[in-house]
């Protein structure tokens, strides 16, 4: 559909195969919305839509799940994605009832992956971050604007923001303790507890995204349109129609917060600005900036991490050279380093625009 998840795409024969997927007969939200859904489509008078009001769709009665096979089609363009999504969302919000059930049956192909990359590494209760997700869908569909493009992945991010946040919940809290009445509580030996390190989650650029909304270097509306347009099939060009926008305009404001993310993943954590003399950034011990990522003090062990963590994402911005490396040729302002007249070598060019160019914008 709009945003299909790399590795977890939207399975184009998902409406012709409705309860063999493995959430059917789990007991959990997936399961009956997947239930209610196929209840909407059943018999000789399944829920349609009009297919007269939704441009590029046949004028005819459509059934939901025939919809949702159109929608998944490659060559359904972005325009009639919106319009059909936005035709569905509003008769939600008019009539309740069947129709949030519609959405949340024809955003399956969506929430499914999504709740599976929350899921994946996790071994608590599932059905708590599920019920989560289906929660910031549900959301969503009151709040997300219809005259702007790309509704269901605005959708589908309001749905990961309250996975996620049930997810960190989950791992924040503390294990839950069996105790017996009239015993006391087991200490640290009876316990048997180790040290280990804390759950990492699961590498996908939209954790990291996910941070800096958080952090507040980027809105959730430039994180969805960096998602959409580098990481899914929503072209920049069709972004911009369905925003009303001249290309330019939408490229620049993607490539401005692209600008953000990029010194936010690679500056100092000392919480100094980004017009900071070299040498003050330097000489500073560092301590995390953006405590949402927990990546590391430096920049290396940073970008590092972040390359762990979105191997895709992390490509698309610049690595700063490491300012005390040896090999880098630079070294700290104020400082001489000791001659060496049998292994001089050049300075080589500058390094210090590694840290300093912008980020290429690719459309």
């Amino acid at each position: 559909m709009d945003f299909p998840l790399s590795k977890t795409g939207p399975d184009p024969d998902f409406f012709a195969l409705r309860r063999h997927d493995e959430y059917a007969h789990d007991g959990g939200v997936f399961d009956a919305a997947i239930a209610t859904f196929g209840w909407l489509v059943t018999g000789p008078h399944p829920v349609c839509v009009d297919g007269a009001a939704i441009s590029g769709l046949p004028p005819r009665p459509v059934p939901l799940d025939e919809l949702g096979t159109l929608l998944l089609r490659q060559e359904c363009v972005q325009a009639t994605r919106d319009a059909a999504w936005a035709y569905l969302v509003a008769r939600a919000r008019a009539e309740g009832g069947t129709w949030t059930m519609a959405c949340v049956g024809l955003a399956m192909p969506v929430l499914l992956p999504v709740a599976a990359q929350l899921t994946n590494r996790f071994r608590g209760d599932k059905h708590d971050i599920h019920s989560a997700v289906l929660t910031g869908f549900l959301a969503g569909l009151g709040e997300v604007a219809l005259d702007r493009p790309a509704i269901l992945v605005r959708l589908r991010w309001a749905a990961y923001r309250a996975g996620y946040a049930a997810l960190r919940e989950a791992l924040d809290a503390p294990p839950p303790v069996d105790e017996e009445e009239g015993d006391a509580p087991p200490t640290v030996e009876d316990a048997d507890f180790r040290s280990a390190p804390p759950p990492r989650a699961s590498g996908h650029h939209d954790l990291v995204l996910v941070a800096a909304v958080r952090a507040s270097v980027i809105t959730a509306d430039e994180a969805a349109l960096i998602s959409a347009t580098h990481f899914g099939e929503l072209a920049l060009a069709e972004a911009a129609q369905a925003r009303g926008e001249r290309y330019k305009t939408t490229q620049k404001a993607r490539h401005r917060a692209e600008q953000r993310l990029a010194r936010f993943l690679t500056e100092p954590a000392d919480g100094t600005s980004g017009a900071a003399p070299a040498a003050n950034r330097r000489d500073r011990p560092g301590t995390p900036r953006h405590p949402s990522l927990r990546l590391s003090h430096t920049h290396r062990l940073r970008l590092r991490s972040v390359t762990r963590l979105s191997p895709e994402l992390a490509r698309k911005f610049v690595r700063p050279a490491p300012s005390h490396d040896p090999e880098s040729g630079v070294t700290a302002r104020g400082t001489r380093s000791a001659a060496n007249p049998h292994h001089h070598q050049s300075p080589g060019p500058d390094r210090r625009t590694a840290l300093t160019e912008e980020v290429p914008s690719c459309d």
